[in-house]
């Protein structure tokens, strides 16, 4: 069970990171034409295809440890593919088992490839359910119109949106970062730029190092 917990764990972890990447994948790509369109449908295709082979072996090892069961084991044929449910969705009842000798040499190596394989499957379900979601939420971020809150984006107050001022303005609204965020990171600009010019240069941090 720990095992099993911790092999959670890492896939959730896996599945927040891939989803970081992807939406700002699918936001760069949507932001492009051509080329870009074409990489994306080609990501798309390969998740798919993931998928696809993984669910492929998924029946693969079902059938094998069914017929297995069936021939080997001598269970009946509704008997064996519910042993094999049971088994590589880890839920394991006990009432139906490898008894032989044969048997359990073969369920050693049979449950721990089924197992993973099944997890690799919902792992690459996921992948693509997301793959999905984050496309459809960089295209609907993308289509909003930016003029009803220019305002709210116009951080320095000029009546003009800029494309650093715009970025900002997205991942807030996002959730990506807050305006706290953008405080710090303000002020420690206003640290480093001594001479108050409203840039940095090689100047500005010679100083700020020397002050501090």
């Amino acid at each position: 069970m720990a095992m099993i917990a911790l092999l959670i764990s890492k896939a959730a972890d896996y599945l927040v990171e891939k989803q970081k990447v992807l939406f700002f994948k699918a936001l760069h790509m949507n932001m492009k034409g051509g080329d870009a369109k074409m990489m994306r449908a080609m990501e798309t295709n390969r998740i798919k295809y993931k998928f696809y082979c993984v669910a492929l072996l998924v029946a693969m090892v079902m059938v094998v440890g069914t017929v297995f069961l069936w021939k080997v084991e001598k269970l009946s044929l509704v008997d064996s593919f519910y042993c094999v449910c049971a088994t590589i969705t880890t839920l394991g009842y006990g009432d139906k088992s490898f008894s032989s000798k044969l048997g359990r040499v073969f369920a050693v190596f049979w449950i721990i490839a089924s197992t993973i394989i099944l997890a690799q499957f919902f792992l690459y379900l996921a992948e693509l359910y997301t793959e999905r979601r984050q496309k459809m939420l960089a295209k609907w971020v993308l289509k909003r119109r930016i003029t009803m809150d220019l305002e709210a984006a116009d951080l320095d107050g000029d009546g003009q949106v800029g494309a650093a001022e715009f970025v900002l303005y997205k991942l807030k609204e996002l959730g990506k970062i807050n305006q706290e965020d953008v405080s710090c990171f303000l002020e420690e600009f206003d640290m480093l730029d001594v001479d108050q010019s409203g840039t940095l240069s090689a100047y500005d941090l010679t100083l700020a190092q020397s002050s501090q």
